[in-house]
């Protein structure tokens, strides 16, 4: 079978998410580590507005010991993502 990635478009700043992906981070049980999120996310690979990443080896570069709720976790995944990620450097929608 053929990936296809999840096209990623800038939303006001953040990096995209399917629901999907929030759904995953909301079913793992909290307090968890990095490690166990990144075992959770080895198969995900999502395409960004300069490459693509695996959110699961984000995380596990991450220098927090454990996460303690979803938000947490998507916090620092988005804090993990290169700053190309999501487009151009310090624009945000709606600069012209």
């Amino acid at each position: 079978m053929k990936y296809k990635p999840t096209p990623s478009v800038p939303h006001h700043g953040r990096p995209p998410e399917t629901q999907r992906d929030r759904r995953r981070v909301r079913t793992l049980e909290y307090p968890v580590t990095p490690s166990a999120v990144a075992a959770e996310y080895d198969d995900v690979t999502r395409l960004l507005a300069d490459g693509e990443c695996n959110p699961g080896a984000l995380v596990a570069r991450s220098e927090v010991d454990r996460f303690e709720s979803p938000e947490d976790l998507t916090t620092e995944l988005h804090n993990q993502l290169p700053r190309k990620a999501v487009g151009e450097p310090f624009q945000s929608e709606g600069e012209g």
